[in-house]
Protein backbone atom coordinates (compact mmCIF):
# COMPACT_ATOMS: atom_id res chain seq x y z
CA UNK A 1 0.00 0.00 0.00
CA UNK A 2 2.82 2.32 0.95
CA UNK A 3 4.71 1.47 -2.22
CA UNK A 4 1.60 2.32 -4.23
CA UNK A 5 1.23 5.69 -2.48
CA UNK A 6 4.90 6.39 -2.98
CA UNK A 7 4.54 5.57 -6.66
CA UNK A 8 1.52 7.93 -6.92
CA UNK A 9 3.43 10.69 -5.15
CA UNK A 10 6.40 10.18 -7.46
CA UNK A 11 4.13 10.28 -10.51
CA UNK A 12 2.50 13.47 -9.21
CA UNK A 13 5.89 15.09 -8.65
CA UNK A 14 7.05 14.04 -12.12
CA UNK A 15 3.86 15.42 -13.69
CA UNK A 16 4.16 18.69 -11.77
CA UNK A 17 7.82 18.99 -12.75
CA UNK A 18 7.00 18.32 -16.40
CA UNK A 19 4.20 20.90 -16.36
CA UNK A 20 6.49 23.44 -14.70
CA UNK A 21 9.16 22.83 -17.36
CA UNK A 22 6.59 23.25 -20.15
CA UNK A 23 5.24 26.46 -18.61
CA UNK A 24 8.77 27.79 -18.11
CA UNK A 25 9.70 27.03 -21.72
CA UNK A 26 6.49 28.67 -22.94
CA UNK A 27 7.25 31.78 -20.86
CA UNK A 28 10.83 31.90 -22.14
CA UNK A 29 9.62 31.52 -25.73
CA UNK A 30 7.07 34.28 -25.25
CA UNK A 31 9.67 36.62 -23.75
CA UNK A 32 12.08 35.85 -26.61
CA UNK A 33 9.38 36.62 -29.20
CA UNK A 34 8.52 39.90 -27.44
CA UNK A 35 12.19 40.92 -27.28
CA UNK A 36 12.65 40.16 -30.99
CA UNK A 37 9.47 41.98 -32.03
CA UNK A 38 9.83 44.90 -29.58
CA UNK A 39 11.38 47.34 -32.09
CA UNK A 40 8.53 46.61 -34.52
CA UNK A 41 5.62 46.81 -32.08
CA UNK A 42 4.84 50.52 -32.77
CA UNK A 43 5.08 49.82 -36.51
CA UNK A 44 2.75 46.82 -36.31
CA UNK A 45 0.35 48.58 -33.93
CA UNK A 46 0.01 51.59 -36.22
CA UNK A 47 -0.35 49.35 -39.27
CA UNK A 48 -3.16 47.41 -37.59
CA UNK A 49 -4.88 50.64 -36.54
CA UNK A 50 -4.72 52.03 -40.08
CA UNK A 51 -6.03 48.76 -41.53
CA UNK A 52 -8.93 48.49 -39.08
CA UNK A 53 -9.90 52.16 -39.45
CA UNK A 54 -9.79 52.02 -43.25
CA UNK A 55 -11.43 48.62 -43.70
CA UNK A 56 -14.97 49.88 -44.54
CA UNK A 57 -13.58 52.23 -47.21
CA UNK A 58 -11.28 49.45 -48.43
CA UNK A 59 -14.28 47.12 -48.95
CA UNK A 60 -15.92 49.74 -51.16
CA UNK A 61 -12.70 50.16 -53.12
CA UNK A 62 -12.41 46.39 -53.49
CA UNK A 63 -15.91 46.18 -54.95
CA UNK A 64 -15.04 49.04 -57.33
CA UNK A 65 -12.06 47.10 -58.73
CA UNK A 66 -14.01 43.90 -59.28
CA UNK A 67 -13.47 42.26 -55.90
CA UNK A 68 -9.69 41.88 -56.29
CA UNK A 69 -8.14 42.45 -52.83
CA UNK A 70 -4.54 42.70 -54.04
CA UNK A 71 -5.37 45.42 -56.59
CA UNK A 72 -7.49 47.30 -54.05
CA UNK A 73 -4.69 47.03 -51.48
CA UNK A 74 -2.13 48.40 -53.95
CA UNK A 75 -4.37 51.37 -54.86
CA UNK A 76 -5.12 52.02 -51.19
CA UNK A 77 -1.44 51.90 -50.20
CA UNK A 78 -0.33 54.21 -53.01
CA UNK A 79 -3.10 56.70 -52.17
CA UNK A 80 -2.17 56.83 -48.48
CA UNK A 81 1.53 57.12 -49.29
CA UNK A 82 0.76 60.07 -51.56
CA UNK A 83 -1.30 61.71 -48.79
CA UNK A 84 1.69 61.47 -46.45
CA UNK A 85 4.55 62.13 -48.88
CA UNK A 86 3.11 65.20 -50.66
CA UNK A 87 2.67 67.32 -47.47
CA UNK A 88 6.11 66.17 -46.30
CA UNK A 89 7.69 67.45 -49.50
CA UNK A 90 5.75 70.70 -49.22
CA UNK A 91 6.94 71.16 -45.64
CA UNK A 92 10.53 70.41 -46.64
CA UNK A 93 10.23 72.87 -49.53
CA UNK A 94 8.89 75.53 -47.16
CA UNK A 95 11.84 75.04 -44.84
CA UNK A 96 14.32 75.20 -47.73
CA UNK A 97 12.70 78.39 -49.03
CA UNK A 98 12.92 79.88 -45.56
CA UNK A 99 16.62 79.07 -45.29
CA UNK A 100 17.28 80.54 -48.74
CA UNK A 101 15.36 83.68 -47.80
CA UNK A 102 17.41 84.10 -44.63
CA UNK A 103 20.65 83.56 -46.58
CA UNK A 104 19.64 86.18 -49.16
CA UNK A 105 18.81 88.64 -46.37
CA UNK A 106 22.20 88.13 -44.80
CA UNK A 107 24.04 88.64 -48.09
CA UNK A 108 22.10 91.79 -48.95
CA UNK A 109 22.88 93.37 -45.61
CA UNK A 110 19.21 94.16 -45.01
CA UNK A 111 17.99 93.97 -41.39
CA UNK A 112 16.92 90.43 -40.51
CA UNK A 113 14.38 91.49 -37.89
CA UNK A 114 12.01 94.45 -38.37
CA UNK A 115 11.73 96.94 -35.48
CA UNK A 116 8.99 96.15 -32.95
CA UNK A 117 5.64 97.94 -33.23
CA UNK A 118 5.06 100.68 -30.67
CA UNK A 119 2.20 98.70 -29.11
CA UNK A 120 4.52 95.90 -27.94
CA UNK A 121 5.99 97.96 -25.10
CA UNK A 122 2.51 98.42 -23.67
CA UNK A 123 1.81 94.71 -23.25
CA UNK A 124 1.43 93.69 -19.60
CA UNK A 125 4.30 91.85 -17.89
CA UNK A 126 6.24 90.82 -21.02
CA UNK A 127 5.91 94.03 -23.03
CA UNK A 128 8.99 95.86 -21.73
CA UNK A 129 11.54 93.00 -21.86
CA UNK A 130 10.17 91.77 -25.18
CA UNK A 131 10.33 95.25 -26.72
CA UNK A 132 13.96 95.72 -25.61
CA UNK A 133 15.02 92.30 -26.90
CA UNK A 134 13.16 92.79 -30.18
CA UNK A 135 14.63 96.27 -30.71
CA UNK A 136 18.12 94.99 -30.02
CA UNK A 137 17.66 92.16 -32.50
CA UNK A 138 16.49 94.61 -35.16
CA UNK A 139 19.55 96.86 -34.61
CA UNK A 140 22.30 94.24 -34.42
CA UNK A 141 21.20 90.62 -34.63
CA UNK A 142 24.75 89.27 -34.81
CA UNK A 143 25.68 90.88 -31.49
CA UNK A 144 22.56 89.44 -29.86
CA UNK A 145 23.34 85.98 -31.22
CA UNK A 146 26.92 86.30 -29.93
CA UNK A 147 25.68 87.18 -26.44
CA UNK A 148 23.35 84.20 -26.35
CA UNK A 149 25.78 81.81 -28.08
CA UNK A 150 26.02 79.36 -25.11
CA UNK A 151 22.25 79.01 -24.92
CA UNK A 152 21.96 78.61 -28.69
CA UNK A 153 24.68 75.93 -28.70
CA UNK A 154 22.77 74.05 -26.01
CA UNK A 155 19.54 74.18 -28.00
CA UNK A 156 20.99 73.22 -31.41
CA UNK A 157 21.60 69.52 -30.53
CA UNK A 158 18.04 69.27 -29.22
CA UNK A 159 16.67 70.77 -32.43
CA UNK A 160 18.73 68.35 -34.52
CA UNK A 161 17.58 65.46 -32.36
CA UNK A 162 13.94 66.51 -32.72
CA UNK A 163 14.41 66.77 -36.49
CA UNK A 164 15.85 63.25 -36.57
CA UNK A 165 12.93 61.96 -34.50
CA UNK A 166 10.47 63.64 -36.86
CA UNK A 167 12.18 62.09 -39.86
CA UNK A 168 12.13 58.68 -38.19
CA UNK A 169 8.44 59.07 -37.40
CA UNK A 170 7.62 59.89 -41.02
CA UNK A 171 9.58 56.82 -42.15
CA UNK A 172 7.75 54.73 -39.58
CA UNK A 173 4.40 55.99 -40.84
CA UNK A 174 5.38 55.13 -44.41
CA UNK A 175 6.26 51.58 -43.37
CA UNK A 176 3.06 51.35 -41.30
CA UNK A 177 1.01 52.20 -44.37
CA UNK A 178 2.74 49.37 -46.24
CA UNK A 179 1.98 47.02 -43.33
CA UNK A 180 -1.66 48.15 -43.40
CA UNK A 181 -1.80 47.45 -47.14
CA UNK A 182 -0.48 43.92 -46.61
CA UNK A 183 -3.02 43.30 -43.85
CA UNK A 184 -5.88 44.56 -46.01
CA UNK A 185 -4.76 42.37 -48.91
CA UNK A 186 -5.16 39.42 -46.52
CA UNK A 187 -8.13 40.86 -44.65
CA UNK A 188 -10.15 37.64 -44.55
CA UNK A 189 -7.30 35.62 -43.05
CA UNK A 190 -6.59 38.39 -40.54
CA UNK A 191 -10.30 38.49 -39.63
CA UNK A 192 -10.41 34.75 -39.01
CA UNK A 193 -7.25 34.86 -36.88
CA UNK A 194 -8.65 37.75 -34.83
CA UNK A 195 -11.94 35.91 -34.39
CA UNK A 196 -10.09 32.81 -33.15
CA UNK A 197 -8.06 34.92 -30.71
CA UNK A 198 -11.14 36.65 -29.33
CA UNK A 199 -12.97 33.33 -28.98
CA UNK A 200 -9.97 31.96 -27.13
CA UNK A 201 -9.85 34.93 -24.76
CA UNK A 202 -13.55 35.66 -24.22
CA UNK A 203 -15.31 32.43 -25.16
CA UNK A 204 -18.76 32.78 -26.67
CA UNK A 205 -18.59 36.59 -26.40
CA UNK A 206 -15.50 36.69 -28.59
CA UNK A 207 -17.31 37.97 -31.74
CA UNK A 208 -18.94 40.76 -29.72
CA UNK A 209 -15.60 41.89 -28.33
CA UNK A 210 -14.06 41.65 -31.78
CA UNK A 211 -16.68 44.03 -33.14
CA UNK A 212 -16.24 46.28 -30.10
CA UNK A 213 -12.48 46.58 -30.70
CA UNK A 214 -12.96 47.39 -34.40
CA UNK A 215 -15.67 49.99 -33.87
CA UNK A 216 -13.75 51.64 -31.01
CA UNK A 217 -10.61 51.93 -33.14
CA UNK A 218 -12.61 53.55 -35.95
CA UNK A 219 -14.45 55.80 -33.51
CA UNK A 220 -11.29 57.15 -31.90
CA UNK A 221 -9.40 57.36 -35.20
CA UNK A 222 -12.01 59.50 -36.93
CA UNK A 223 -13.34 61.27 -33.85
CA UNK A 224 -10.02 62.26 -32.29
CA UNK A 225 -7.28 61.93 -34.89
CA UNK A 226 -9.52 62.79 -37.84
CA UNK A 227 -10.75 65.98 -36.19
CA UNK A 228 -7.17 66.92 -35.26
CA UNK A 229 -6.02 66.49 -38.88
CA UNK A 230 -8.96 68.55 -40.22
CA UNK A 231 -8.24 71.30 -37.70
CA UNK A 232 -4.54 71.23 -38.62
CA UNK A 233 -5.39 71.63 -42.31
CA UNK A 234 -7.55 74.68 -41.66
CA UNK A 235 -5.02 76.09 -39.22
CA UNK A 236 -2.26 75.63 -41.82
CA UNK A 237 -4.33 77.58 -44.35
CA UNK A 238 -4.58 80.43 -41.84
CA UNK A 239 -0.84 80.31 -41.11
CA UNK A 240 -0.01 80.46 -44.83
CA UNK A 241 -2.46 83.26 -45.65
CA UNK A 242 -1.27 85.30 -42.65
CA UNK A 243 2.33 84.62 -43.81
CA UNK A 244 3.27 83.40 -40.36
CA UNK A 245 7.06 82.74 -40.21
CA UNK A 246 7.73 78.99 -40.25
CA UNK A 247 4.13 78.14 -41.14
CA UNK A 248 5.02 74.48 -41.71
CA UNK A 249 6.51 74.12 -38.24
CA UNK A 250 3.49 75.87 -36.71
CA UNK A 251 1.22 73.38 -38.52
CA UNK A 252 3.10 70.35 -37.16
CA UNK A 253 3.08 71.74 -33.61
CA UNK A 254 -0.64 72.50 -33.87
CA UNK A 255 -1.39 68.95 -35.09
CA UNK A 256 0.35 67.46 -32.05
CA UNK A 257 -1.46 69.88 -29.73
CA UNK A 258 -4.83 69.14 -31.38
CA UNK A 259 -4.35 65.42 -30.76
CA UNK A 260 -3.72 66.28 -27.11
CA UNK A 261 -6.93 68.39 -27.15
CA UNK A 262 -4.97 71.61 -26.44
CA UNK A 263 -4.77 73.14 -29.93
CA UNK A 264 -5.83 76.57 -28.65
CA UNK A 265 -2.57 76.83 -26.71
CA UNK A 266 -0.73 76.94 -30.06
CA UNK A 267 -3.15 79.37 -31.69
CA UNK A 268 -2.80 81.97 -28.92
CA UNK A 269 0.91 82.76 -29.50
CA UNK A 270 0.32 82.62 -33.27
CA UNK A 271 -2.38 85.30 -32.93
CA UNK A 272 -0.10 87.42 -30.73
CA UNK A 273 2.69 87.17 -33.29
CA UNK A 274 0.38 88.22 -36.14
CA UNK A 275 -0.93 91.18 -34.12
CA UNK A 276 2.67 92.23 -33.51
CA UNK A 277 3.86 91.94 -37.11
CA UNK A 278 0.82 92.51 -39.37
CA UNK A 279 -1.84 95.16 -39.87
CA UNK A 280 -4.74 95.33 -37.45
CA UNK A 281 -7.28 94.26 -40.08
CA UNK A 282 -5.24 91.23 -41.08
CA UNK A 283 -4.64 90.30 -37.45
CA UNK A 284 -8.35 90.54 -36.57
CA UNK A 285 -9.28 88.34 -39.54
CA UNK A 286 -6.63 85.82 -38.45
CA UNK A 287 -8.00 85.93 -34.89
CA UNK A 288 -11.52 85.13 -36.15
CA UNK A 289 -10.18 82.31 -38.31
CA UNK A 290 -8.27 80.83 -35.36
CA UNK A 291 -11.42 81.05 -33.25
CA UNK A 292 -13.30 79.05 -35.89
CA UNK A 293 -10.49 76.47 -36.04
CA UNK A 294 -10.35 76.16 -32.26
CA UNK A 295 -14.10 75.60 -31.93
CA UNK A 296 -14.30 73.31 -34.95
CA UNK A 297 -13.97 70.14 -32.90
CA UNK A 298 -17.22 70.93 -31.05
CA UNK A 299 -19.04 70.52 -34.37
CA UNK A 300 -16.96 67.79 -36.00
CA UNK A 301 -16.75 65.35 -33.10
CA UNK A 302 -20.52 64.79 -32.77
CA UNK A 303 -20.71 64.31 -36.56
CA UNK A 304 -17.81 61.84 -36.78
CA UNK A 305 -18.63 60.05 -33.53
CA UNK A 306 -22.39 59.88 -34.00
CA UNK A 307 -23.41 61.08 -30.54
CA UNK A 308 -20.24 62.55 -29.17
CA UNK A 309 -17.06 60.88 -28.01
CA UNK A 310 -17.66 57.51 -26.33
CA UNK A 311 -14.26 57.78 -24.69
CA UNK A 312 -13.59 60.48 -22.06
CA UNK A 313 -11.10 63.15 -23.09
CA UNK A 314 -8.92 62.29 -20.08
CA UNK A 315 -8.45 58.76 -21.47
CA UNK A 316 -7.38 60.14 -24.84
CA UNK A 317 -5.08 62.66 -23.17
CA UNK A 318 -3.40 60.09 -20.93
CA UNK A 319 -3.08 57.67 -23.85
CA UNK A 320 -1.43 60.34 -26.00
CA UNK A 321 1.00 61.45 -23.29
CA UNK A 322 1.86 57.90 -22.24
CA UNK A 323 2.24 56.81 -25.85
CA UNK A 324 4.50 59.77 -26.57
CA UNK A 325 6.73 58.92 -23.60
CA UNK A 326 6.85 55.24 -24.54
CA UNK A 327 7.11 55.40 -28.36
CA UNK A 328 7.87 58.97 -29.36
CA UNK A 329 5.74 61.09 -31.68
CA UNK A 330 3.93 58.11 -33.22
CA UNK A 331 2.84 57.17 -29.71
CA UNK A 332 0.59 60.23 -29.70
CA UNK A 333 -1.60 58.37 -32.18
CA UNK A 334 -1.12 54.76 -31.06
CA UNK A 335 -1.34 55.49 -27.33
CA UNK A 336 -4.69 57.28 -27.58
CA UNK A 337 -6.25 54.47 -29.59
CA UNK A 338 -4.81 51.57 -27.58
CA UNK A 339 -5.85 53.07 -24.23
CA UNK A 340 -9.31 53.90 -25.62
CA UNK A 341 -9.80 50.31 -26.80
CA UNK A 342 -8.62 49.01 -23.42
CA UNK A 343 -11.01 51.38 -21.66
CA UNK A 344 -14.00 50.19 -23.71
CA UNK A 345 -13.09 46.52 -23.20
CA UNK A 346 -12.76 47.11 -19.46
CA UNK A 347 -16.21 48.72 -19.30
CA UNK A 348 -17.70 45.89 -21.34
CA UNK A 349 -16.10 43.35 -19.02
CA UNK A 350 -17.46 45.16 -15.93
CA UNK A 351 -20.97 45.20 -17.38
CA UNK A 352 -20.77 41.59 -18.44
CA UNK A 353 -21.64 42.30 -22.08
CA UNK A 354 -20.27 44.76 -24.64
CA UNK A 355 -22.47 47.76 -25.37
CA UNK A 356 -22.20 47.57 -29.13
CA UNK A 357 -24.78 50.28 -29.64
CA UNK A 358 -22.70 52.82 -27.70
CA UNK A 359 -19.82 52.81 -30.18
CA UNK A 360 -20.21 54.12 -33.71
Amino acid sequence: MRSKEAANDSATVDTALEVAIHIGLAILLTIACIVILWPFIPLLAWGIIIAVAAYPAFKKLQRAVGGRPVVASAVFTLALLAVLIIPTFLLAGSLVDGIQSVTAHVRSGAPMVPPPPASVSGWPLVGGPLNNLWARASRDLSALVHDYAPQIKAVVPQVLSASAVLGGTILQLLLSIVVAGVLLANAQAAYEMTRSLMNRLFGEKGPEFQQLVGTTIRSVTFGILGVAVIQAIFASIGFLVAKLPGAGVWAVVFLVAAILQVGMLVLIPAVILVFATATTTKAVIFLIWCGIVGLMDNVLKPILLGRGSTVPIVVVFLGSIGGFIAMGIIGLFVGAIVLSVGYKLFLAWLEGTPREHSVT
